[in-house]
């Protein structure tokens, strides 16, 4: 199969343990652009904290896109259009912040450039490391947070954010997809958000079928991409449900996984 598309998960997938790209996966992914593969980062993180990823690998100048907020949002590199933009209401986050104080967990959401915080907590703080984002704490979440966003968090322990989102299903059920992203992170977007269909929507624009896509993850909000691409590839390190889904295991995140699969996919080394 002649792949044209590479569509890589950032967290625990491209990025090492330390959140840096390793000196052999940079150079492979670079390869892989010179040759002509379109280079895809999909992340749960904003736009803004995957800037300086795009530009480390040079994106913008082969032709490459952002895939964030688990897919609210799809960007072009070369000149920072806006592909694809799809919100939550601003009832929806009402909703969200009165169910969250049910459940007494943190909630934040988004602006461009900023984190909104009901209260300031130490995994807000992980995000903030995380995504390079300023946090504003509001005195009046619901007065403050913007008419619409792209996606809520709700944060916790990972047990207690567990019982959170079985008790929170059968009250959000189709209304809003959700998802753990992290173990202290729970999110709600658009349903008809999730990586999946936005590598679908993606992939049509640039006339790409599906069977030429690789995809690579190892959370559970991969699963969709993974399972929509013609080549769904698990890391070393994923979770079981996302070897379950995939087609390929490549190596961990911390033994250059992603720049085994350019070379056996797409350099074709081995």
């Amino acid at each position: 199969m002649n792949y044209r598309m590479l569509v890589l998960d950032l967290d625990d997938t491209l990025l090492k343990d330390d959140r840096t790209v390793s000196e052999m996966t940079r150079r492979r992914l670079l390869e892989a652009q010179q040759q002509g593969t379109v280079v895809v980062l999909a992340s749960g993180r904003p736009t803004y904290a995957m800037q300086h990823l795009a530009q480390e690998l040079c994106l913008a100048q082969y032709g490459g896109y952002l895939i964030s907020f688990n897919g609210a949002r799809i960007t072009a590199c070369e000149n920072g259009a806006v592909l694809s933009s799809v919100d939550i209401s601003h009832a929806q986050m009402c909703r969200l912040f009165d169910l969250a104080q049910e459940q007494n967990v943190y909630i934040q959401t988004y602006t461009e450039d900023h984190i909104l915080v009901s209260k300031d907590n130490e995994y807000t703080q992980i995000e903030k490391e995380i995504t390079g984002m300023d946090v504003v704490e509001c005195a009046d979440f619901k007065a403050e947070i913007p008419k619409t966003a792209v996606k809520a968090m709700m944060l916790e322990h990972p047990d207690r954010l567990k019982q959170v989102e079985q008790a929170l299903r059968p009250v959000i059920k189709d209304e809003l997809y959700m998802t753990i992203t992290k173990p202290f992170f729970l999110e709600f977007m658009n349903p008809a958000v999730d990586k999946g269909k936005s590598l679908v929507t993606l992939a049509a624009h640039l006339g790409i079928s599906m069977e030429q896509v690789i995809a690579v993850g190892d959370s559970y909000n991969d699963i969709s991409m993974i399972e929509a691409a013609g080549l769904g590839v698990a890391m070393g390190n994923a979770v079981e449900a996302v070897k379950q889904a995939a087609d390929y295991e490549t190596d961990d995140n911390e033994h250059d996984g992603v720049a085994r699969v350019v070379e056996k996919f797409f350099l074709n080394q081995e």
